[in-house]
């Protein structure tokens, strides 16, 4: 999908530079003007200076995190739409992007043209095949993600509640 009239800014806004650079040069390869930011609080700056067609946003940052960028995006540019993009990947997170504000919810890696699509889910087609359960691995992942959200990312409130060692949590994390 080329940049055309509507739609040719794009805000990328993800704290991995080499993805955040390689997602933002194959973008203006493909005819858009992007603006590039590493976390959200310089996401929404640039987003407001700029007001891009297109956000990209990731769900996992330093600081702010993408859940907490989408309704500041969504209250201030109504006409832009705006894309999770995320490693960590789970069905609470996504309802949860799109009850924010997100157009669409994309796990990382994923291919240009799935987050090119993202943007505009009304003209993608209804999947002809039946939805794939998640494994049990991806059920337990977004379980955790979810009780992590619920205490406001604190690591030690969540591995209470989890069962855990507060460290074993942390190393969890790192490793998702």
């Amino acid at each position: 999908m080329r940049a055309g009239p509507g739609f040719s800014k794009v805000l990328v806004c993800d704290d991995d530079r080499a993805f955040r650079q390689r997602l933002a040069r194959s973008l203006r390869s493909a005819g858009y003007t992007v603006f590039e930011a590493e976390d959200a609080t310089s996401g929404l700056e640039t987003a407001l200076e700029y007001r891009p067609d297109g956000i990209l946003v990731d769900m996992r940052m330093p600081g702010e995190s993408g859940l907490w960028l989408l309704p500041k995006l969504r209250a201030s540019l109504p006409e832009s739409r705006i894309v999770v993009l995320t490693g960590f990947g789970s069905i609470s997170t996504a309802l949860e992007a799109v009850r924010l504000g997100a157009t669409h919810f994309v796990t990382k890696p994923a291919k240009l043209e799935a987050i090119l699509a993202a943007f505009f889910p009304e003209r993608q087609a209804a999947p002809s095949h039946e939805a794939q359960l998640p494994s049990l691995a991806e059920v337990e992942s977004e379980y955790v993600n979810r009780v992590l959200t619920e205490h406001d990312g604190n690591v030690s409130q969540a591995a209470k509640v989890l069962g855990v060692h507060r460290r074993s949590l942390q190393r969890r994390l790192r490793r998702d």
